[in-house]
């Protein structure tokens, strides 16, 4: 079948192709917005691709007093990886140098189809040095560990997803940089309205698209020279004439059903901007299906 055309906006019979994660959530407070946020932004800092950062991690969105365990600000916070030991270890570095060391912190497990459990304070507390406090309250268990500033509370364990999937995309293509940032820009917006998932990369865009592959030894993934405007007519180009520049967005999402629901966002924003303004056509990345279980079909997902 060939493409629909959307309010002027060309949709491609394509799919995006995503695949199996672990995954966690967590809730860091402090004692207003900024500082939660802060601690949030570094922690979720160099965390766009499982290929070069070890895990994908951004926020999911903030809290108010009355969402939080402790009744301060808060943001909600997402981590995902391939396994559950990577998961592990980038739980416990990144809540260990980038929230533990933040002024004012403290940090919860959010609520999760949880099928196992990871350390969080059950291994942080060692760094109270023996003056850590094991508290149980409300049939949770947290520990207190003394800090320069006070105490810094933590849960004992979070709870992990392996139902969590990651990969899911759009790819924005358009006539030049600006309209194509611009629907891009919009389609993030949108998405970032959806729960429980998250774009990882910078501002949730990212334009250095990837196959699996290179000529070099050793790399397994290198620029997706087919969708690379320079590229035209040096490769087997999926680009047109018409098309200048292309940006894509990555989703992870908690469930299968969000990520659907968010690329359904981003698309409905890139269609409703129309071609004079935004994009000339939506596409998606995948390896034609022989990678990922999760496929998500455009044409499922119009508005």
């Amino acid at each position: 079948m060939r493409r629909l055309n959307v309010n002027g906006v060309a949709v491609e019979n394509s799919f995006a192709e995503a695949f199996d994660m672990r995954a966690t959530a967590l809730i860091i407070t402090a004692e207003n917005r900024k500082w939660a946020r802060q601690a949030a932004m570094t922690m979720t800092g160099f965390a766009t691709s499982v290929i070069g950062c070890g895990c994908e991690a951004g926020v999911d969105r903030e809290l108010t007093g009355t969402e939080t365990p402790d009744g301060r600000p808060g943001v909600r916070v997402l981590l995902f990886a391939v396994s559950t030991a990577e998961l592990q270890k980038q739980l416990l570095a990144r809540v260990g140098q980038c929230v533990l060391t933040a002024p004012g912190t403290a940090c919860y497990g959010s609520a999760l189809p949880g099928e196992e459990k990871l350390k969080l304070g059950a291994a942080l507390r060692y760094f109270g040095d023996g003056w850590q406090i094991s508290k149980k309250f409300g049939g949770r268990h947290y520990w207190r560990l003394p800090v320069m500033d006070g105490e810094f509370v933590c849960e004992a364990t979070v709870g992990m997803t392996k139902s969590a999937v990651g990969g899911g995309n759009l790819i924005i293509l358009g006539a030049n940089g600006r309209n194509v940032l611009d629907a891009t820009e919009a389609a993030v917006r949108d998405i970032g309205a959806v729960p429980d998932v998250i774009m990882p990369f910078p501002g949730g865009i990212v334009r250095s698209g990837s196959k699996v592959g290179s000529r070099y030894k050793g790399l397994i993934a290198s620029t997706n020279d087919a969708y690379c405007p320079t590229l035209k007519g040096a490769v087997a180009s999926k680009l047109g004439r018409e098309i200048a520049s292309v940006l894509e967005i990555v989703i992870d999402g908690l469930t299968p059903e969000a990520v659907g629901e968010a690329m359904r966002a981003g698309i409905a924003a890139v269609v409703a901007l129309g071609p004079k303004k935004g994009a000339l056509r939506i596409d998606a990345g995948n390896y034609g299906g022989k990678l990922g279980r999760h496929h998500f079909h455009l044409r499922t997902l119009l508005p």
